[in-house]
């Protein structure tokens, strides 16, 4: 089946010169997900991303894909950027990354602690030659303790985190498909590195700036992670309201159902055909409705099951906070999704035309206007732009031409 009809928003080689990051160059080193989505952010908000990938490539690529020249993961997450290839443990590739470094804003990487001093570029080595230098390290752990040199992986991290155990039962954990570790360390990323910039603009000096993927795990507890004096370690975290709130089969399709503020409590029971409920004192809060969940989820289901999830998203319309589950293939061509110019059409040297989210934060002058497309590149092929790069740093093709003979560059 073909890709759904055009958006609106395609992509161009340029990105706005008004876009908040617009004049800032970033050298994203890292592999994966975490750093790269965190750079491809950044490129969102009009930087100039320079993906530099080692002669084996970032891993990412390397990942299962129903695409068959492409990892479709890799071109996810790399949006926005330009691509060249540098092996840093040759003399002649770490000097042509110092170069690059002495042109640029940021650098991001996800190398564990140890590693960066190896390779001379840890912090203190590159602000040398820079010190206006905004340097991310996103790692698994942090910088120190007894799991710092430890390598981070999403998965990994849900599970030490109580991530796993919140999402199963008791005794059964289960893992969250779809990496949202790594995505939330992402957005730290380009929150933690957009604020280095602006103490930058204040300051006039360079900042290290540690995500790493434990302190992104605990973060996106927060509301869990309260420990009142006196507290038993047994005590259930509050996490989940309880009673109707949550997914509900219907007579096709399942539908996911909040109701949890007076208001909304009682237009789901007056929808339904549930009167009696909405006045009833054992039910007049969202902590009772938990107590008495059996007997509610009982009725409300009893009703759901008259129409279809979509006819009862209809219905409930905006007195009812609810949606029928879908598939993310639904996305593309969703009303919504593409009103607020979500996705975009990338043109790819070797898989060619294809649709991908973007445009992560909406910047306008007037937020009632229809969003402006924001123009970036498709993920750039293995090396893609390495001699580009390179011509713009200053190098003679004749010295590109040695670099790459030595295997500094690829």
């Amino acid at each position: 089946m073909a890709i759904p009809t055009d958006p609106e928003s395609v992509a161009s080689e340029a990105t706005g010169a008004d876009a908040p990051l617009s004049g800032i160059r970033v050298l994203d080193l890292s592999a994966y997900i975490a750093g790269p989505y965190g750079s491809s952010l950044l490129a969102d908000m009009g930087a100039e991303v320079i993906k530099i990938e080692p002669p084996g490539g970032d891993n990412l690529r390397k990942y299962p894909s129903t695409l068959e020249r492409e990892s479709r993961a890799f071109l996810g997450v790399n949006r926005g950027k330009r691509g060249v290839v540098l092996d840093l443990k040759k003399p002649e590739g770490l000097a042509t990354l110092i170069g690059l470094v002495k042109t640029s804003d940021v650098l991001v990487h996800n190398f564990r602690p140890a590693v960066p001093a190896r390779l001379g570029i840890d912090y203190d080595s590159l602000r040398a030659h820079n010190s206006k230098l905004v340097y991310c390290a996103v790692t698994g752990y942090g910088e120190r303790g007894p799991n710092s040199g430890k390598a981070g992986y999403d998965q990994v991290l849900q599970t030490v985190s109580g991530l796993c155990a919140m999402q199963g039962w008791p005794g059964q954990p289960e893992i969250l498909y779809g990496s949202v570790v790594d995505y939330y360390a992402a957005a730290m990323l380009a929150s933690g590195v957009s604020a280095a910039l602006f103490k930058r603009e204040r300051l006039g000096l360079g900042s290290y700036v540690g995500v790493s993927l434990l302190r992104s795990a605990l973060a996106m507890q927060s509301a869990r992670l309260i420990w009142a004096e006196q507290e038993g370690r047994e005590v259930f975290r509050d996490m989940r309201s309880g009673g109707i709130t949550g997914l509900h089969p219907t007579r096709e399709g399942t539908l996911y159902v909040s109701a949890n503020t007076p208001h909304f409590w009682q237009a789901l029971c007056d929808m339904t055909g549930m009167g009696d409920l909405a006045q009833d004192t054992r039910f007049d809060t969202v902590r009772k409705r938990a107590e008495n969940a059996d007997y509610l989820v009982d009725r409300l289901r009893t009703a759901l099951a008259e129409r279809s999830a979509r006819d009862w998203e209809a219905l409930f319309g905006d007195r009812v906070p609810c949606a029928a589950a879908r598939e993310v293939e639904d996305m593309f061509s969703d009303p919504q999704v593409r009103e607020e110019a979500m996705i975009t059409r990338f043109e790819h040297p070797v898989l060619g035309s294809y649709l991908g989210f973007s445009g992560a934060v909406k910047f306008a002058h007037d937020p009632d206007a229809p969003p402006e497309p924001t123009v970036r590149r498709a993920a750039p092929t293995f090396g893609q732009h390495t001699d580009e790069v390179l011509l713009e740093l200053g190098h003679a093709p004749e010295k590109i031409a040695k670099l790459r003979r030595k295997g500094a560059i690829g």
